[in-house]
C-alpha cells in the first residue's frame, strides 16, 4: 500500500534523489519502505498547484467543505488496522494509545465539520449606512473573516495522527478555506503517506480542486526551509522544539512579505504544591503525578517537568511517595532512537548541574529506546540562578524545586519563560490566601489547572492550547479546539457594496441564518 512517494495534489511523485527510511523503535530496526524526499521541482509544483486550488477552494460553500472533512474521517477509519499497525512500526506507541489518538483525530474532523455547518465562525459584522448623519454621512460597512491562503503544516513527532497529516492544524486550515501542504515528519513518513491517501480520496469524492492538499517527504530541514521561504505560502504551523520553531519564525519574518508562523514549542508546565493540600493529600498527589510524568514515556508538550513546593516535612514525604510511585511504573518505548538518545543526554546535563540531587532514578535494565524516568531536586536559590535548570527535558523527567518561602516561589514563577500550562495543587482557601502567586502563574501560562494534571488536552471550544513565548509564538491563539481556525483567517470589509453581490454571510436577508453583529446588536 505504501509507495514512499510524495503526493503533489492527487498525483504521486518521486523525482528526488535523496532517500530515507523510518525506524521501528521497539524492534530497534529500520523499516523496509524507502521514502523519496521532495525535490525543489516537486515543492514548487505542490505550491503552484495549491495556489491555483485556492482560487476555487475559498469560494466553495461551507456545506461542501463540511462534507469533505466528514469524508476524510470516513476514509481514515476505512484504513482500519493497517494504519494502527503502521503507527506501531514507526513510533513504538501502544495499540491503545494509537486507537485513542485516531478517535481524537476523527473527532477533530467532525468538530470542524459541525462548525462549518453552523456557520457563525465567520464573525459577520454589519454597520448599516446613515446617509443623514451630521456632519458626515456614515457608509455601509460589512466585515467577515476570509482565508489567508496556502498553509504549510509541519507534522509533529509525538502525535503521528492528531497533530500531523490530518491533525488539528490541517483540519482547521481546510475548514477555513486554505489549501494545505503537509511536510511530513521523517519519523513516521509511512503513516503520513497512508493518511494523505485518505485525504486525497476524500478530496476526489467530494470534488475538491486538485491541489487542495499535498504531502511532501523530508529527511531533514531543507524541504521545510524551501516551503517557508516560498512567496506563495501564506502561513505556517509547527509543533516541536524551541530551536526548530524559532528558526522557522525567523525565516518567515525575513521574507519580503513576512507571514505568520504559529509554533507550539517548549514547555515545562510548572506545578505548584501549596502547603495545606500537600499536607492533606501527599500520597494521592504523588501517585497522580507519577502517572502523569511517565505517561507516554513523557513525550507530551504538557508533561509536568517542574514541581515546586515550600520546604517542609510534607514536601519530604511527598518526594518519598513520588519515588515509590515512579519505580512502580514500567518504562515504555520512546518514539525514536534519536529522541531516546537526546533524553539520556539532556538528563545527564541536568544531573551534572551544581547542587542537584536525585529524588528517584529508574536504574533497572530496560529494552533499547525505552525511557528510564528521572526526578531531580534542587533548592529555590540555585534554580533561580541557573537558567539551564529551566529547560525542557523531553521524556519521563521532572524537577522538584524546594523553596524557602512563598515569596521565593512567587519570584521563581515570575521569572519562568512562557508555558502552556500551570497547575495549582491546593485547597480552595489557599487560592484566596495566595492571590499574588496565582496571578503570577496566570501571567506565565495559557491554561491554569486546579487540582489536576496538565497531560490530557481536551478537544473542545473552551480549550486554550498555547501560551506566552516560547510556549507558542503567538499567545493570542490556540492550537486546539474550534477557535484554532482563527489562525488561518483575516478580517475583510466591504464598503457600500451591492447587497446581491455580497457573500451570503453579509447579505441583508441572512440566508445562512447565522449569528451576526448588526449595528452593535447580536442577531440571528
Amino acid at each position: 500500500m505504501l509507495t514512499g512517494k510524495n503526493y503533489i495534489g492527487n498525483s504521486l511523485s518521486a523525482k528526488g534523489t535523496k532517500m530515507f527510511k523510518t525506524f521501528n523503535p521497539k524492534e530497534n530496526i529500520e523499516n523496509e519502505q524507502v521514502f523519496y524526499e521532495a525535490s525543489t521541482d516537486e515543492i514548487n509544483q505542490a505550491v503552484e498547484l495549491a495556489h491555483q486550488a485556492f482560487q476555487n477552494f475559498q469560494a466553495i460553500d461551507s456545506a461542501q467543505k463540511s462534507k469533505f472533512l466528514k469524508t476524510i474521517a470516513d476514509e481514515i477509519l476505512n484504513l482500519g488496522d493497517v494504519l494502527v499497525q503502521l503507527v506501531i512500526q514507526e513510533t513504538g506507541l501502544s495499540p491503545e494509545r494509537i486507537i485513542n489518538e485516531r478517535a481524537r483525530t476523527l473527532w477533530q474532523l467532525q468538530m470542524f465539520a459541525d462548525l462549518l455547518d453552523e456557520g457563525s465562525w465567520v464573525d459577520a459584522t454589519i454597520d448599516t449606512a446613515q446617509m443623514d448623519r451630521k456632519p458626515n454621512p456614515k457608509p455601509d460597512l460589512r466585515k467577515m473573516l476570509i482565508p489567508l491562503g496556502l498553509v504549510v503544516v509541519f507534522g509533529a513527532s509525538n502525535f503521528p495522527l492528531a497533530y500531523s497529516t490530518a491533525g488539528g492544524d490541517t483540519v482547521s486550515a481546510l475548514a477555513a478555506g486554505c489549501p494545505v501542504i503537509v511536510k511530513s515528519h521523517p519519523m513516521h513518513a509511512g503513516v503520513s503517506e497512508l493518511v494523505a491517501s485518505a485525504i486525497i480520496k476524500a478530496a476526489q469524492k467530494t470534488e475538491m480542486p486538485n491541489g487542495v492538499f499535498s504531502n511532501l517527504n523530508s529527511s531533514g530541514i531543507e524541504v521545510g526551509i524551501q516551503l517557508v521561504k516560498h512567496p506563495l505560502v501564506k502561513a505556517v504551523s509547527f509543533t516541536g522544539s524551541i530551536s526548530g520553531g524559532r528558526a522557522l519564525f525567523n525565516l518567515a519574518n525575513q521574507r519580503p512579505e513576512p507571514i505568520p508562523v504559529f509554533a507550539e514549542m517548549g514547555s515545562i508546565n510548572p506545578v505548584i504544591l501549596l502547603p495545606l493540600a500537600l499536607k492533606n493529600k501527599s500520597r494521592e498527589i504523588a501517585k497522580t503525578y507519577a502517572q502523569s510524568i511517565t505517561l507516554g514515556s513523557g513525550q507530551f508538550c504538557t508533561n509536568p517537568g517542574l514541581i515546586l513546593g515550600i520546604k517542609s516535612e510534607s514536601l519530604k514525604t511527598f518526594a518519598q511517595h513520588l519515588s515509590d510511585e515512579i519505580l512502580s511504573v514500567e518504562p515504555s518505548c520512546m518514539l525514536n532512537p534519536v529522541i531516546a538518545d537526546n533524553f539520556e543526554t539532556n538528563k545527564e546535563k541536568m544531573i551534572q548541574q551544581e547542587n542537584i540531587s536525585t529524588v528517584v532514578s529508574f536504574e533497572k535494565n530496560v529494552d533499547k529506546n525505552y525511557g528510564r524516568p528521572l526526578v531531580l531536586t534542587v533548592d529555590g536559590t540555585t534554580f533561580l540562578k541557573n537558567p539551564q535548570l529551566h529547560q525542557e527535558v523531553f521524556g519521563p523527567f521532572s524537577m522538584l524545586v524546594q523553596c524557602e518561602s512563598i515569596d521565593e516561589l512567587e519570584t521563581i514563577i515570575s521569572q519562568l519563560e512562557g508555558q502552556l500550562t500551570g497547575t495549582l495543587m491546593a485547597e480552595e482557601e489557599e487560592l484566596l490566601k495566595y492571590v499574588n502567586l496565582v496571578q503570577a502563574l496566570q501571567n506565565r501560562v495559557g491554561r491554569l489547572i486546579f487540582n489536576g494534571v496538565p497531560t490530557g488536552v481536551e478537544v473542545c471550544p473552551a480549550m486554550q492550547h498555547g501560551g506566552p513565548y516560547p510556549a507558542s509564538t503567538d499567545s493570542r491563539f490556540t492550537a486546539v479546539g474550534i477557535h484554532s481556525i482563527k489562525r488561518w483567517l483575516r478580517p475583510f470589509s466591504y464598503q457600500n457594496w451591492p447587497n446581491n453581490l455580497l457573500p451570503k454571510a453579509l447579505q441583508n436577508e441572512n440566508p445562512l441564518k447565522i449569528n451576526r453583529l448588526v449595528n452593535n446588536v447580536f442577531i440571528k
